[in-house]
């Protein structure tokens, strides 16, 4: 790792870049989810499929992604995880059978994981000690920034080109994106290479990697933040005022981006990753409790989102913070990975369902209970590594 040295900015911006369309993987089935339906009217109740195969193998392999990754390559792991994201989105611009669109989602997952892992490994590569933080912070906001994107400019592609184009612009920006890094960071310094791991020893390293204090804490806390973000702006609009729901809804993930940068990098300054995560987890507690308390609240969502903020550039930029060499930040991110992929999947079905048995109010306790959760495993992790010192 760069111990010192200048930050090469416009690398780490081709790399979130990369994040970007990591993020689309999800994005772009996502937002466009009812025109799916009527691409593949088949479907039917498999049609949510669509959106949770490509989480798949982030929850079985995330965690021993990174072991992988360092094996194989940061540089040569995030190019062809584009490559391999380009060709299946080129693919499903074919309009292929359901069946086979499925195959392309769990292999878009296999892309979206090397991405993620090797992403914020080679930033924290390409950044100095004293700006580290601030690349992360930067990374951290690659969904909110893609969804927001795909709301702007896709779904007008899709109004006028039809669904397919959407695919079709994401495969050209996916390959494109390939071509530049590979060009960026051709001279990049990276660790070696590490073995590359048996497949008999997944469990054991698995196992390793969830026993390390270091390594776990980041995804542990990234756990209770992804299970709460994705499905509370699935199933907020409609609490939320006709008249101001396209703006609010609209605006909350730029909100959360917005804290994150400005505020939670100024935080990052003063105070240790960990605690700005906590911080954010107890400011999203308060917020959640304001909109138990008036549903809809617009300044409610806004503070909510702000909140979101700093968890997510808190929890990026504790993974060097805890872990000091490349292959455990890897390792880290792996685990990251696995637990958003997890709460992606985890999260709508669970506020979905505490809202049919216990109504709107429920729901929203159920939520703070999540937030509170988060600050609680971070400091059973704080105090177990102090323990260990």
């Amino acid at each position: 790792m760069m111990a010192s040295g200048k930050t090469r900015w416009g690398a780490i911006l081709a790399v979130w870049a990369a994040g970007l369309g990591a993020a689309a993987q999800y994005g772009k089935v996502s937002v466009v989810f009812e025109q799916l339906g009527a691409l593949y009217p088949e479907a039917g109740a498999a049609l949510s499929l669509s959106v949770s195969m490509t989480g798949v193998l982030g929850i079985v392999m995330g965690a021993v992604a990174g072991l992988f990754v360092s094996a194989f390559g940061y540089r040569r792991a995030l190019v062809w995880a584009l490559w391999t994201g380009a060709a299946m989105s080129a693919l499903q611009v074919l309009h292929l059978p359901y069946g086979l669109f499925l195959v392309t989602r769990v292999a878009e997952g296999l892309s979206h994981l090397g991405i993620v892992v090797a992403g914020p490994t080679l930033m924290a590569l390409l950044a100095s000690d004293r700006q580290r933080g601030t690349a992360l912070t930067v990374w951290s906001t690659f969904f909110g920034v893609a969804f927001a994107l795909l709301n702007w400019l896709g779904l007008p592609l899709v109004a006028s080109r039809g669904l397919l184009a959407l695919f079709a612009a994401h495969a050209v920006l996916m390959a494109a994106l390939a071509v530049l890094l590979h060009w960026a960071m051709r001279d990049l310094p990276v660790p070696p290479r590490q073995p590359m791991p048996q497949l008999a020893n997944l469990p054991a390293l698995h196992l390793h990697i969830y026993r390390s204090p270091f390594k776990l804490a980041p995804a542990a806390g990234w756990l209770f933040y992804t299970t709460c973000f994705v499905a509370l702006l699935t199933v907020l609009p409609p609490h939320v005022p006709e008249g101001q729901r396209a703006f609010v809804m609209g605006a909350f993930p730029l909100i959360s981006i917005a804290s994150s940068m400005v505020i939670g990098v100024a935080l990052l300054r003063v105070m240790p990753a960990v605690q700005l995560i906590q911080l954010g987890f107890a400011l999203c507690a308060a917020a959640s409790l304001w909109l138990w308390a008036m549903p809809g609240d617009w300044l409610a969502c806004f503070a909510l989102a702000a909140a979101f903020g700093l968890v997510q550039s808190g929890s990026f930029a504790s993974v060097p913070q805890l872990n000091t060499t490349a292959a455990d930040q890897a390792e880290s991110n792996g685990a990251m990975s696995q637990a958003g992929n997890a709460g992606n999947v985890i999260g709508t079905p669970l506020l979905l369902g505490s809202l049919g048995v216990a109504g709107y109010g429920g729901m929203m306790l159920v939520v703070c209970v999540l937030f509170l959760a988060g600050i609680l495993v971070h400091q059973l992790l704080a105090t177990r590594r102090r323990a260990w010192a």
